[in-house]
């Protein structure tokens, strides 16, 4: 399935199917009108919302119409938890060099992973708005899942089956505010502002055999004000893949429907 967040005026949207090539959408009114009430209860109302999208494939819903990716919010508008973990190394790797630091050797065998500001995402079409230039604005372009209901202690192979959605994420980093945020021993706040993630949420099966292990193997192409700056294989440089990622998370708490992992 493929599944997005229309504005409406409200905090959280309206929930809304896509088709698989993008072209037409319906509202998931009278299954579910949010992502996270799906994600609550997965098992009841993601069934329904695939004979839906089934339906719209084939061309036979009655109140379809064009989908606009401007009008979509992020897939999940605000999240219970956003968790940023750098799973490629070769970026760590730039980032360190650009800052004239050493990678530790821990860092190829346990993720660094982040937690971000998740009461605040922007739409794949918003405006990212920072308050100066001056703090060093840059972005990264990122894979993310959205998971179910994963228990506290699980490994690796059992919180790959919490995954529920992949979207696309663009991260920004204010480079100039960094150092000095982790320099207090305490990680990043101010220097990582509102995150934005893609018009749609897919389900790993539409990925078909892009989606093993965890890993999409697709190209992520990065543009800046239309001009291409990134062709990135996603799949065979990812150190650590999301079901290692989401139980780093899963050592001490459990992770619950509606988090994000990138």
């Amino acid at each position: 399935m493929k599944l997005a967040t229309y504005k409406d005026g409200s905090r959280d949207g309206q929930l809304v199917v896509v088709s698989r090539d993008l072209s037409t959408a319906h509202y998931a009114t009278g299954i579910a009108t949010k992502l996270q009430q799906v994600l609550d209860d997965w098992n009841f109302l993601s069934p329904q919302l695939h004979d839906l999208y089934v339906t719209l494939n084939q061309g036979k819903a009655r109140h379809a119409f064009p989908f606009d990716p401007a009008m979509c919010m992020a897939p999940l508008p605000r999240a219970y938890q956003w968790a940023d973990g750098s799973a490629y190394l070769n970026h760590v790797e730039l980032v360190r060099a650009a800052r004239h630091s050493e990678v530790p050797a821990t860092f190829y065998s346990d993720p660094l992973m982040y937690q971000g500001g998740s009461d605040d995402f922007i739409g794949p079409r918003d405006d990212v708005v920072v308050p100066s230039e001056d703090f060093g604005i840059d972005f990264e372009a990122e894979i993310a899942v959205v998971t179910g209901d994963v228990s506290m202690g699980c490994t690796p192979e059992q919180a790959l089956d919490g995954i529920r959605l992949v979207m696309l994420v663009n991260d920004v980093s204010l480079r100039n505010l960094i150092p000095n945020e982790l320099a207090k021993g305490f990680g990043f706040f101010q220097s990582k502002p509102a995150t934005a993630f893609s018009p749609v949420a897919v389900t790993p099966d539409e990925l078909g055999d892009a989606w093993q292990g965890g890993r999409l193997h697709l190209t992520l192409q990065s543009t800046w004000n239309g001009r291409k700056v990134g062709m990135c294989d996603a799949g065979p440089e990812m150190t650590f893949h999301f079901g290692q990622l989401i139980a780093h998370i899963g050592k001490t708490r459990n992770v619950r429907a509606g988090s994000i992992v990138g």
